[in-house]
């Protein structure tokens, strides 16, 4: 018995392959487009969702994800035997075949888009919300778009699978391929040319949507993207494009106006260890003030309640004279949103986008909040570049550039809020020792300009340089808050000099070492 090789080619020519090809085409497409979108609001359910939404959606992953399709399939389609009124739309096949796709591929789809949103680092969402930005507005610019690009290969598989799965349809009479070749092969008995035909069909149909969706991964692949320094002719034009930043904020502290930041008796635990056993605190507007400490002594706790990026469990936080931040507040609270945008945060990891340019990383917040338009938010986001010297950088992405110019990059999207107090957790821990100095510059210039400053730091020199009060942290609380002059000099400020390092009272210099504790 011989391969007939022309019965193959003549199965080419025949309508009903095609037709039943489009079908193919239609049904996949379909329900993956449709359970790609219904499977989102599953992952988030079973994420961020309350217990009463996050147990269905598990419930309904883990059951569609346990159930064959086979099943599915006959199940949805002899449906009417159960609920006659709706014979009139299951009753075809093709209408049962795609409802019984969808609901499967969501529940595949839901973890997949799951295991994209959990790959988002979790600095991704603080950097949003320390822009104010809430919890939708956040899934939309910042979490979405990058679970997505992470996720796109395996939708791709998971497409590549759907449409194979397309022919389990045919034990409910669909016409797709394979029903249309068991009909052909069972008349003529040509098995193999007739099953090879209808593979050829279907590597046909995933060659051609896995070259488009290969396309649309490239596309989305940042790591292509490579727009290089604007040169001198190009960064002219479009420093002319920049608006001039406005002069620094006038005093607020004078007249008898209240303090920027009051911090009273603030207590913050982790489970059974207290990092903040009763911190209290006044910063004055214009004010810098830099936060040294031993390593767990509640400095990077401090500043993050500031930022409500931790809950308080006792005490309250005071901005510029009304309450902001109490024991109790719940998250995404109106007052704490509000007061957030008087705060700019620049952390320690840099956090910036990395789906986004350096430019829209900088405008995104403002635009966000309706901070002007689109021409007037973008003119200020490139004078602000500017500021910290990375204007010919605007159309790079953050990967583009080193750790010091992504640390400036993020002073800058933080004053782009035009913020009245700046926090900064550890700006240069993350960098090469010389490209510490770019950033300590730019701080430096913000405190000249009469920005009020809370710096957590390990550049003792630098704190010592640049500070108004310098604040002593030790066992959770506050142990000393003085000028660097009265550190120096105070027989009171001796613990402090040890640890910095710096000559005692008496002149007797200290070894570092010493000022450790056990």
């Amino acid at each position: 018995m011989h391969f007939d090789f022309a019965y193959l080619l003549s199965l080419f020519t025949l309508p009903a392959l095609w037709q039943a090809c489009v079908t193919v085409v239609e049904l996949s497409a379909l329900s993956w487009t449709l359970g790609l979108l219904l499977g989102f609001p599953l992952a988030a359910a079973k994420l961020y969702g309350p217990r009463w939404l996050a147990v269905p959606a598990s419930l309904y992953i883990w059951f569609f994800r346990s159930v064959p399709l086979l099943v599915v399939m006959v199940f949805v389609f002899n449906l009417p035997q159960l609920f006659p009124a709706s014979g009139a739309m299951l009753s075809n096949p093709f209408i049962a075949g795609f409802i019984a796709l969808v609901v499967t591929e969501a529940a595949y789809m839901a973890e997949i888009h799951r295991g994209g949103l959990l790959s988002v680092a979790k600095g991704q969402y603080e950097a949003g919300a320390a822009l104010g930005i809430r919890a939708f507005g956040l899934q939309r610019l910042v979490v979405i778009p990058q679970a997505f690009r992470i996720a796109l290969p395996t939708m791709v598989n998971e497409f590549i699978t759907c449409v194979k799965l397309t022919s389990l349809a045919s034990v409910i009479s669909l016409t797709e391929l394979l029903m249309v070749g068991q009909r052909l092969y069972s008349q003529n008995f040509l098995v193999l040319e007739t099953l090879s035909a209808i593979a050829i069909f279907y590597v046909m149909i995933v060659t051609v949507f896995g070259w488009v969706l290969s396309y649309v991964e490239r596309r989305l692949d940042l790591a292509r993207r490579r727009p290089e320094t604007l040169r001198d002719a190009a960064l002219e034009a479009l420093r002319h494009d920049a608006a001039p930043l406005p002069p620094a904020a006038a005093t607020r502290n004078g007249g008898g106006a209240p303090l920027a930041l009051q911090i009273k008796h603030l207590h913050k635990r982790y489970g059974d260890h207290e990092v903040l056993t009763g911190v209290d605190l006044d910063v004055g507007t214009g004010e810098v003030i830099s936060i040294i400490g031993p390593s767990g002594s509640g400095k990077t706790s401090l500043i993050r309640t500031i930022n409500a990026l931790e809950r308080i469990d006792k005490g309250e936080i005071t901005l510029f004279g009304e309450r902001f931040i109490a024991a109790g507040d719940r998250p995404g609270n109106r007052r704490v949103n509000d007061g957030l945008r008087h705060i700019g945060m620049v952390f320690q990891g840099f956090h910036l986008f990395p789906h986004r340019t350096i430019l829209d990383n900088v405008v995104m917040a403002p635009r966000y909040h309706g901070r002007g338009t689109r021409e007037t938010t973008t003119r200020q986001a490139l004078a602000l570049l500017d500021k910290v010297g990375l204007l010919a950088h605007a159309y790079k992405y953050p990967h583009q550039l080193s750790g010091g110019q992504q640390q400036r990059v993020a002073i800058a999207r933080a004053l782009a809020m035009a913020p009245d107090i700046m926090l900064f957790d550890e700006p240069t821990s993350a960098l090469d020792p010389e490209l510490v100095g770019e950033v300590l510059k730019v701080i430096g210039d913000l405190a000249k300009e009469g920005m009020t400053m809370i710096i957590v730091t390990h550049e003792m020199d630098f704190a010592m340089s640049i500070s108004d009060r310098v604040v002593f942290m030790e066992r959770g609380v506050v142990q000393c808050a003085a000028s660097p002059d009265t550190i120096r000099c105070d027989p009171a400020a001796e613990r402090v000099r040890r640890f910095i390092g710096i000559e005692s009272a008496s002149g007797a210099a200290v070894n570092f070492t010493e000022s450790v504790p056990a």
